[in-house]
C-alpha cells in the first residue's frame, strides 16, 4: 500500500504540473521537476515524513514486507522504490534518444558534434575547479573536490537534453541532433574524468599516462564492439524475430539488447548508460523495418513521456535542498554562474564558428546547459567512494564544506536543467518570428 501510494501522490503531482507548463508554454520538464522541490520542501517545511510514519503504522505487518525499508507515506525522499524507478526512468530516456538518433546521423556530424563537447566540457571544467578552488582550503582534498566540481559543471545530461528538446519538437532538427550527439560524447567524457578523480583520491595526485591510456583503451573497446554488434550482428537476430511478428517479442529484444550493451560498458568499467543508447541507435528503420520501428518508437515513447520521464524529473526535482541557498548564497550562485557561462559560451563559440549562425549557435549553447541525472550520477559515485557527504550522511565524512558542495551542485544541476528548456524556447521563438 504504501509503494502504490507513493507512485500514486509522485505520478499525479508530476503530471499535474507538467501539463499546466505545457499549457502557460512551458516545457513539462520544468513543471516536473518543480512538483519535486516543493514535495520535498513541504515534507522537510511541515514535518510529512514523520506523520506519514504514523499513518502507515495502520499498515502493520501487511505492509511492512512490501515496503518496510520505504519509511511513512510521505517519506517519499527515502523511498528505495523512488530511486529504482528513477534508474528505470534513466534506462527509458537513453533508449528512447537512441531509437530517435541514428547512427548515420551521429557520423554525418561527428566533426561538429566533437568540436562542441570538447568545448562544452574543457571551459565549465576550468571554470569549476577555478571557483572551487578559491573556495576551498589547502588541505589534501583540496584537488579532488576541485575536479569533482568542474566535472559536475561540463557535464551534459543526455536524458534531460532529450526530454527539453522532445517538449519543443526539436528531436529531429539540426541543432537538437547536433546538441544530443555532443551531450553523448560530453558524457562519455565526464565518466572518463570521474574515473580521473577517483585516482586521484587514491593516489593523492593525478594518474600516470599509463592509466589514462588504458582507461581510454577500455572506451574504445566499448564503442568497437558495440558498433561491430550493432552494424552486423544485430540485424541478423532482428530478422528473426521479425519472424515471430509480436510486438512484444520485438520490444523484448530490443530490451534485452540494451542490457546486454549495458553489461558490457560495466564490465569495462564504464557507466551503464552508455548501453541503452547504443542499443537505440541501431535499432533504426532500414535495419528493422519501418512497420517495427514505427510500433517500438511509439510504444516507448509512450511510456517515458506518459510515466516514467515525470517519475524521473520529479526525483531531480526531490534532490534539491533549498537549504543550501541560505548557507552557502555566493557558493551556489559562483557555481551557477560558472556552469551556465561554461556551457553557454564554451559549446556556442565552436558552434558559431562551424557555421550555426549567432542564434543557432546561442541554441546549442542552451541546450548544452541541461545536466540533471548525469551529475546526480556523478556525484552518487563520490558519495559512494566516500568523497563528499551526501544530505542524509551515509556514514562518510562531516565536513561543512563537502556538505555544502553537495548541495550545491544538485541544486546546479536542476536549475540548470529549469533554465536551458526556457532560454531554448526564447531563442527559438525569436527565430520563428524572423
Amino acid at each position: 500500500m504504501i509503494i502504490l501510494f507513493q507512485l500514486f501522490m509522485v505520478l499525479l503531482a508530476a503530471r499535474l504540473a507538467g501539463e499546466l507548463c505545457h499549457r502557460v508554454g512551458l516545457p513539462s520538464s520544468v513543471g516536473e521537476i518543480l512538483s519535486g522541490v516543493l514535495a520535498a520542501a513541504a515534507i522537510t517545511q511541515f514535518g510529512l515524513g514523520s506523520m506519514g510514519d504514523a499513518m502507515a503504522g495502520g499498515a502493520g505487518a501487511g505492509g511492512a514486507g512490501a515496503g518496510g525499508e520505504g519509511g511513512g507515506l510521505f517519506d517519499l525522499r527515502s523511498s528505495p522504490v523512488l530511486q529504482e524507478s528513477a534508474d528505470v526512468a534513466i534506462f527509458a530516456l537513453i533508449l528512447l534518444a537512441g531509437i530517435e538518433m541514428q547512427p548515420a546521423e551521429i557520423v554525418r556530424r561527428s566533426w561538429r558534434s566533437i568540436a562542441v563537447a570538447i568545448g562544452g566540457v574543457a571551459l565549465p571544467l576550468a571554470l569549476g575547479i577555478a571557483v572551487m578552488w578559491a573556495f576551498l582550503l589547502a588541505n589534501e582534498m583540496r584537488l579532488p573536490l576541485a575536479l569533482l566540481a568542474g566535472v559536475a559543471l561540463s557535464i551534459t545530461a543526455l536524458p534531460a537534453s532529450i526530454r527539453v528538446l522532445q517538449d519543443l519538437g526539436l528531436m529531429a532538427s539540426e541543432t537538437g541532433r547536433l546538441i544530443l550527439a555532443a551531450a553523448l560524447i560530453d558524457d562519455v567524457l565526464g565518466l572518463i574524468l570521474m574515473a580521473v578523480i577517483l585516482a586521484v583520491i587514491q593516489s593523492g595526485s593525478v594518474p600516470e599516462v599509463g592509466t589514462l591510456l588504458i582507461l581510454l583503451g577500455k572506451v574504445a573497446a566499448f564503442f568497437a564492439l558495440s558498433i561491430t554488434f550493432g552494424w552486423h550482428i544485430y540485424p541478423h537476430i532482428r530478422r528473426g524475430v521479425a519472424l515471430m511478428q509480436a510486438m512484444s517479442v520485438e520490444l523484448s529484444a530490443l530490451i534485452l539488447a540494451a542490457l546486454a550493451y549495458g553489461a558490457l560498458a560495466e564490465f569495462l568499467d564504464l557507466h551503464w548508460v552508455l548501453g541503452p543508447f547504443m542499443a537505440g541507435m541501431f535499432f533504426e528503420p532500414k535495419r528493422v523495418g519501418k512497420a517495427v520501428y514505427n510500433r517500438i518508437s511509439t510504444a516507448v515513447a509512450s511510456v517515458v513521456n506518459g510515466v516514467l520521464g515525470p517519475l524521473f524529473f520529479f526525483t531531480i526535482g526531490m534532490a534539491v535542498d533549498l537549504g543550501a541557498v541560505t548557507a552557502a548564497p555566493i557558493l551556489v550562485a559562483s557555481l551557477l554562474a560558472a556552469a551556465f557561462l561554461g556551457k553557454f559560451f564554451g559549446a556556442g563559440i565552436p558552434a558559431y564558428f562551424l557555421g550555426l549562425g549567432a542564434r543557432g549557435a546561442a541554441a546549442v549553447g542552451a541546450g548544452m546547459c541541461a545536466r540533471g541525472v548525469m551529475v546526480l550520477v556523478i556525484l552518487s559515485i563520490a558519495v559512494e567512494k566516500g568523497l563528499i557527504a551526501s544530505l542524509e550522511g551515509n556514514g562518510v565524512p562531516s565536513d561543512p564544506t563537502a556538505r555544502q558542495l553537495f548541495s550545491a551542485l544538485v541544486l546546479t544541476a536542476v536549475v540548470s536543467t529549469i533554465i536551458a528548456p526556457l532560454i531554448l524556447r526564447a531563442i527559438l521563438a525569436k527565430s520563428a518570428k524572423s
